[in-house]
């Protein structure tokens, strides 16, 4: 059973979205304060946890602060790439964008349709299993033979080889490697860089980049694709500054380097 952790502090919204989700068979855990996230996130009840509702004010801290955390130093993998989706009342673009940079996959504005939010959700999960997916068709021309034993492992992982080194790809656990490196991506980093690594040759517009993460790239801002290659860019630092691995192309977008 799909299984939901909401942290929201308004009632009569987390009443409105238990609603909709059990409709949907889902499993909700609601929790309306930031202190039990994380006791809970390492209790047993978070083994099959599906995706994080998260408001982003709650009354003792906020939810980006929150999403950091579970991104970059909670102890437990498989959480940092659990899809949250930020629940926020907050119009302004700068806080959205904040949103995103912070690991958020997606947010939705209040007042906001619970069905809206389920579908979002449900797109997440889909590009999740179209990237799994796309392991059994889609390789590097210049792929290595070491490929070949792991593409028959279950999940079909993907070695992508270019003038930046070696990457490995495994969907059972979302992990995507360089250099021997495990990199620490958000969701939405993780798919912008193998959107890039699938296609080597090609630039790719903000828009383009967000309709390949996003089934509803008109809701999300393109600039934050700038916010986001940033972020892998520093990631990529931690493991070898000496390479240029994203170019920008002034106007037009982004690619691997050379184009």
């Amino acid at each position: 059973m799909t299984h939901i952790l909401l942290v929201e502090d308004d009632p009569a919204i987390a009443m409105s979205l238990k609603v909709t989700c059990k409709r949907e068979g889902w499993q909700i855990t609601w929790l309306d304060n930031a202190s039990s996230v994380l006791p809970m996130l390492h209790s047993h009840e978070a083994q099959d946890l599906s995706a994080i509702i998260m408001d982003v004010g709650l009354p003792d801290g906020d939810g980006l602060s929150l999403c950091q955390q579970i991104r970059h130093t909670t102890d437990i993998d498989a959480l940092k790439d659990l899809p949250i989706v930020f629940l926020t009342a907050r119009s302004d673009e700068v806080d959205r964008i904040l949103g995103l940079e912070m690991g958020g996959d997606d947010y939705c504005a209040k007042p906001f349709s619970p069905r809206e939010l389920v579908a979002r959700l449900k797109a997440i999960w889909r590009r999740e299993q179209l990237i799994q997916q796309s392991g059994s068709h889609t390789t590097n021309s210049n792929e290595s033979t070491d490929n070949t034993s792991s593409n028959n492992l279950s999940g079909q992982a993907l070695t992508f080889e270019n003038q930046s080194g070696v990457w490995h790809y495994q969907p059972l656990n979302y992990s995507l490697t360089w250099q021997q490196q495990k990199l620490e991506l958000s969701n939405t980093e993780r798919k912008i860089l193998l959107t890039l690594l699938q296609a080597p040759q090609q630039v790719f517009s903000r828009e383009q980049l967000l309709s390949a993460v996003s089934d509803y790239p008109d809701h999300r801002l393109a600039r934050t694709i700038d916010s986001h290659i940033k972020s892998i860019r520093k990631q990529l630092a931690t493991v070898d500054t000496s390479i240029e691995v994203i170019h920008t192309h002034r106007g037009l977008g982004y690619a691997l380097c050379p184009a």
